[in-house]
């Protein structure tokens, strides 16, 4: 199972919000390229960012704290957050993106998600946010009637890389994982499931670990690890231990 770090954006500055509400922001540092370094020398080899301002605005707000992540860090960059177009997906995978992370597009513009998945094989993660169990856009100011289930079975066989599930309730509240309705997502569908919001320590991610085998692919945390809650390289050595097919 792979542990993501994540660094959020805001203005440049690494952040972490509570809910995801923009007004409720902590700020833990103000350069980015640095966060990704210490996460590296930390034995970290995949990194999740967010540019949180594009989310709203519908397309890229923080482009050079974004070029100097990747410039600072060695391993996979995951990146998400207003990338909504053709030439800003083909523009990130050309600078050194590893995956891309759609999902408001995934559920305005499902085509234009799937076109992507097939011309980058394994490159698009759509990420499926959910608040009380229904799809949230727009960096989660809109919320759907759409159910987590049916947004994330219309990508089935499009060459999907992955689903991200958040459960906004408990995004940056250090309230724990929602594991049963992550896992109930990755049972449901045939696509590996990445788990957000809430991590609280390393009981989350030795509880997520053991279901590496439902299809749990990964987990994203932020701010356990900024608060001292979480040791990154604990949670790195703890993941590695959980291998083996999905049955």
């Amino acid at each position: 199972m792979i542990v993501f770090p994540a660094i959020d954006l805001k203005g440049g500055q690494v952040v972490r919000l509570a809910e995801g509400d923009m007004d409720r922001a902590t700020v833990y540092g103000d350069d980015p390229a640095a966060q990704a370094a210490l996460f590296a020398q930390a034995g970290a080899m995949h990194l999740h960012v967010v540019d949180l301002d594009g989310s709203f605005a519908g397309r890229t707000e923080n482009r050079e704290a974004v070029e100097g992540i990747l410039q600072s860090f060695p391993g996979h960059v995951q990146l998400g957050g207003g990338i909504r177009t053709r030439e800003a997906v083909e523009g990130w995978f050309d600078l050194g993106v590893s995956r891309i992370v759609m999902g408001t597009a995934a559920l305005k513009d499902p085509i234009f998600v799937k076109d992507m998945a097939g011309e980058f094989p394994g490159g698009i993660v759509v990420a499926v946010d959910a608040r009380d169990g229904m799809v949230a856009t727009e960096g989660w100011a809109e919320l759907s009637d759409v159910p987590v289930v049916d947004l994330a079975r219309r990508f089935e066989d499009a060459g999907v890389a992955s689903l991200l599930f958040t459960d906004i309730g408990r995004d940056g509240m250090l309230k724990g994982c929602n594991i049963d309705a992550t896992v109930d997502l990755a049972r449901a569908t045939d696509m590996p499931v990445i788990a957000s919001g809430g991590v609280k320590g390393l009981d989350d991610i030795h509880i997520l670990s053991l279901h590496a085998v439902d299809g749990i692919e990964g987990v994203i945390t932020g701010r356990a690890i900024y608060d001292g809650r979480l040791d990154l390289a604990a949670a790195l050595a703890m993941a590695a231990k959980a291998a083996g097919p999905r049955t």
